[in-house]
């Protein structure tokens, strides 16, 4: 159970996932002299303004991950890249701290997932995902601007139904629709022990701010991050981007009410122009997202890459896709189709994605506390804004908000430099510093 020499594979979704599966399997195939048929069902126009072209998520695209593009070969170009961020702004009730990216050469990429919000006028972004399709099909990749409804097996192979009640025969399907398309039916047992990822519901809105100069002034390079005590959210952020910011809510169940409540807060306020409000039709959406792994992501000549299989929790959803992909790319191509070759090959990555969320949560409930407790507050803050002016001081409480906010590094290398005696020395002695006097005299 393999791919040889004229081999069709079926994938399901055009979004990164889907496009870094199509585009590394192909790139491989090509080394081994191995011609595949590979097809993408994406009924999405990913270059449309709007929702319609959209894909529904925060659209950050981590340090690392800028960087395993680019030894791939893929260079995001300018009109991608909406704005590259350099550093952090973490505001909280105690006061705000700036965080420097740890290598200066180093950049967050803001993107757009389609080619901008409702309303927006100018036509120079184009989408990420739009250009990572672009790139899957450059390829060798054909797109079908259809949508899939079920998948069955038939004859030792696998088949695809389409809305217009099309059938069409692969060799291998690769679903990589996430989790917020509409369900596909699966038939004739296809994948007997699939199933879905848990999930839980978020919150993403664009602000306009009336061009680039006004983004420049209220948030300039940098990504805002808020530590605010508010019930259900675990993380929140607004993200400069051309002429707009994307604000997103991250947690378990984010419901209208504490959006209004985020978004009124004195400490997020600054961030918008002043007489800003929400609009009737300003562009935002609820999308769910990935909080527990799907069981078994795979079977005989089909693999669950991307939200549908296993991501990263909270942080680098599109690192996670990559990661996903090309571990699913690369075992078809170099091991086999059959469900065993994915459990031995495929499954390792899902299940070290997994180890490692669990232990994020423990990061998200420890960031949880110190947003209980102003005085865990003010010793943060002490430390971060010493760390910061003192250019030649160990970076220690700087090094572990970044990777947290990033995504860039494991949740596991969060803990262990959250573990270190120095780390945990500084911390306790600022949070001493910060609280009482008269060591907290001007800070």
């Amino acid at each position: 159970m393999e791919l040889v020499d004229g081999s069709r594979v079926g994938v399901l979704g055009g979004g990164p996932s889907g496009a870094f599966f199509s585009y590394f399997l192909l790139r491989l195939a090509d080394h081994l002299g191995l011609h595949l048929q590979v097809q993408i069902y994406e009924p999405r126009n990913f270059d449309l303004i709007g929702p319609k072209g959209c894909n529904m998520c925060g659209g950050i695209v981590s340090e690392s991950l800028v960087q395993n593009l680019a030894a791939e070969g893929v260079l995001l170009p300018p009109t991608v890249v909406q704005r590259s961020l350099d550093s952090y702004r973490l505001h909280t009730d105690v006061g705000d701290v700036y965080i420097a990216t740890p290598e200066r050469e180093r950049r967050i990429a803001a993107v757009h997932r389609g080619c901008g919000p409702r309303g927006m006028k100018q036509t120079e972004t184009r989408s990420f995902d739009a250009y990572l399709l672009g790139e899957a099909l450059h390829a060798g990749a054909e797109r079908i601007p259809k949508r899939v409804v079920a998948i069955g097996k038939r004859e030792g192979r696998v088949y695809t139904q389409t809305e217009d009640h099309q059938e069409h025969s692969y060799d291998l399907i690769a679903v990589a629709t996430g989790i917020n398309a509409p369900a596909i039916q699966f038939l004739d047992d296809v994948v007997p022990s699939y199933s879905p990822p848990g999930n839980t519901k978020t919150y993403i809105c664009e602000v306009c701010f009336w061009g680039r100069e006004m983004v420049k002034r209220y948030l300039g390079s940098s990504m805002h991050v808020f530590l605010l005590n508010l019930p259900k959210l675990e993380f929140a952020a607004i993200i400069p981007k051309g002429e707009y910011a994307t604000v997103c809510l991250l947690g378990r169940g984010i419901d209208r009410q504490l959006v209004k409540s985020f978004l009124h807060a004195s400490e997020v306020q600054p961030c918008f122009p002043p007489g800003w409000h929400e609009s009737e039709d300003f562009c935002h959406c609820s999308p769910l997202i990935n909080i527990r792994p799907a069981h078994k992501p795979f079977a005989d000549r089909i693999v669950f890459i991307g939200d549908c299989g296993s991501t990263r929790l909270y942080k680098d959803g599109i690192g996670a896709a990559y990661r996903t992909a090309k571990a699913a790319a690369s075992t078809a191509v170099l091991h086999g189709i059959a469900e065993g070759d994915f459990q031995r090959h495929y499954h390792p990555v899902c299940r070290a994605i997994s180890r490692d969320n669990r232990i994020g949560r423990l990061v998200f409930a420890t960031t949880k506390i110190i947003q209980r407790y102003q005085f865990l507050r003010r010793g943060l803050c002490r430390m971060v804004s010493a760390e910061q002016q003192d250019q030649g001081s160990p970076k220690r409480m700087s090094g572990v908000l970044w990777n947290t906010f990033t995504g860039s590094a494991a949740y596991r290398d969060i803990l262990l430099q959250t573990m270190h005696p120095a780390f945990l020395s500084k911390f306790f002695w600022n949070i001493f510093a910060a609280n009482v006097p008269p060591w907290n005299h001007g800070h």
